[in-house]
């Protein structure tokens, strides 16, 4: 039975309410956190017995010139913002695994910088708190969905939909990066042995 999912969703920190999946869920099991890093929309989701309990998207936008500050000073506001959603998210859930898109590929300067960025944020907090984390590419991810690497964020957002039986709500950018979070745990389950010792 599909159940009617609404992802919360941050804007400068401030959360949407969610209607959580609806089901039973043991709650000896580990919760794992589902990631795909973006300086401007990061989905994530938590699992735990590979049904989904919670999710969001954490948005940021430049605000250089209407703070009147340097980019490189918005950059770190935003970098910021981001932490502290995550750090939220993080003391609503005992995490005990993370699984996260390695972010790839950048247009510009600019861009590679927010890659770096976001890669040391999720690491970090890895570090930090010795939470084990591994790293999946996008291609891995929609080849364990469809069986090839090409596919649209619709017909992603309707796999994951179908593989976890929830339905995704709200804005367009935050179902495609819920639903890209989502894809990054399935092809995990579906690969690491260390999540298939946690969750068996």
């Amino acid at each position: 039975m599909l159940s009617l999912y609404m992802p919360k969703y941050v804007i400068n920190l401030m959360p949407v309410n969610i209607n959580k999946q609806m089901g039973t869920i043991d709650s000896k099991k580990p919760k794992i956190l589902a990631c795909d890093p973006s300086f401007t929309a990061w989905g994530w989701a938590v699992l735990q017995n590979h049904q989904v309990i919670d999710s969001g998207c954490i948005k940021t936008k430049p605000e250089a010139k209407k703070r009147r500050i340097r980019q490189g000073d918005d950059r770190v506001r935003r970098t910021s913002e981001i932490i502290l959603s995550l750090m939220e998210t993080m003391g609503d859930h005992t995490i005990d695994f993370i699984v996260s898109e390695l972010p790839h590929g950048s247009q510009n300067a600019k861009a590679a910088v927010m890659i770096g960025t976001v890669m040391g944020i999720l690491q970090t907090f890895s570090e930090l708190w010795s939470i084990p984390i591994e790293w999946y590419s996008e291609n891995d991810a929609k080849k364990a969905l469809f069986g090839r690497i090409s596919a649209s964020k619709n017909q992603v957002i309707e796999a994951v939909q179908d593989t976890f039986e929830v339905r995704l709500m709200g804005p367009k950018y935050v179902r495609e990066a819920v639903a890209d979070a989502l894809a990054i745990y399935n092809v995990a389950h579906k690969n690491s042995p260390t999540l298939k010792i946690l969750t068996r």
